[in-house]
């Protein structure tokens, strides 16, 4: 099994915390999520209507001509693997580890490099997979790059795909609308920004002849009727959008700082987390753990990464923070 963020089950268990007693940062999504409406007893009663608008809702929001539903992003990322021969597969070596499993699994070679694709790279690579800003280094790559990589691995049929998992608040950097590029694929989610992970809603964007492939492989309804009437609203409402571009970078900088007031500077970060290099980054993980924090560990670069608190959490991490320095334990 995979780590990730979002596993308290295991560590309510391993700590012996019950599951409600837990301030749980690990998983970068946003706190104050899109508000669910009422859903009508009919959405439940029938199959998933697949002309329903959610295909047009997309394209709009990410300003793209094609995009396919799928069960989150994590769907995304296990069809692509199918959709070609065995390749030789790039992606940098810190960076969510699912990618790599999933290609792996269907045979493929991955070839890791540390932040940055270079031109041998390029050429030896048939698929350079990105996640652009990168989880969790937060590394952003430009647009300019991003295409000119694309250009150069497209000359030899390869492919680019570029996770955007927690490009929302900055929709001007996403690659989106360029996706109808042959060999160029975008993968987006509901699951961060709008805080609804649970929806399982995410997209594929490519050129349509390749979506229809991957459509074929995932099979039908892999969406539920509730799930796609929630992502239609949270796509169309402009409003809220606007208003949580606003408040999490307000909140992601108020995180920043109080991280480092009790000497865990952030290196880098999103509107959705902090990333805090530190060689005792298992130690300060089972410190949180034990006070009921659970944040997100790397052992592959010692690393700790902290989403943002809800509303009410605020005040218990800081607590938490000044007991572990009163302790010494950093």
């Amino acid at each position: 099994m995979l780590e990730h963020g979002g596993n308290l089950a295991a560590a309510a268990k391993q700590y012996g915390i019950p599951l409600e007693n837990w301030l749980d940062l690990s998983t970068g999504l946003n706190p104050n999520g899109y508000p669910i409406s009422d859903i009508p007893a009919a959405v439940w009663q029938k199959l998933p209507l697949e002309d329903d608008g959610l295909v047009e809702a997309a394209c709009a929001y990410y300003d793209c001509q094609f995009a396919l539903p799928t069960a989150g992003s994590q769907a995304a990322l296990q069809v692509l693997p199918q959709l070609r021969a065995a390749s030789k597969v790039a992606m940098p070596r810190l960076m969510y580890q699912e990618h790599a499993s999933a290609w792996q699994r269907y045979g493929h070679e991955v070839i890791k490099f540390e932040v940055y694709p270079d031109e041998n790279t390029i050429q030896r690579a048939d698929v350079v997979l990105l996640c652009n800003p990168n989880n969790p280094t937060a590394t952003q790559f430009s647009t300019a790059e991003l295409l000119g990589w694309h250009a150069k691995l497209a000359q030899h049929g390869g492919w680019l795909i570029a996770d955007e998992a927690f490009i929302d608040v900055t929709p001007e950097h996403s690659i989106a609308k360029h996706a109808h590029l042959e060999g160029l694929f975008v993968m987006r989610s509901l699951g961060k920004f709008f805080g609804l992970a649970g929806a399982r809603v995410g997209f594929l964007l490519g050129a349509q002849q390749m979506l229809l492939k991957a459509q074929e492989e995932i099979g039908p309804w892999s969406i539920t009727g509730p799930s796609r009437l929630i992502a239609k609203q949270a796509l169309l409402d402009q409003s809220w959008q606007l208003s949580a571009r606003l408040q999490l970078p307000k909140s992601s900088l108020r995180l920043a700082e109080l991280l480092t007031k009790y000497g865990l500077t952030p290196t880098a970060g999103t509107a959705l987390f902090q990333f805090v290099p530190t060689f005792q980054a298992q130690l300060l993980q089972q410190d949180f753990a034990q006070e009921g924090v659970w944040v997100r560990l790397f052992n592959e670069v010692p690393a700790l990464r902290f989403g943002l608190p809800p509303d009410d959490g605020w005040d218990r991490l800081e607590l938490v923070l000044k007991k572990l320095v009163l302790k010494n334990l950093y």
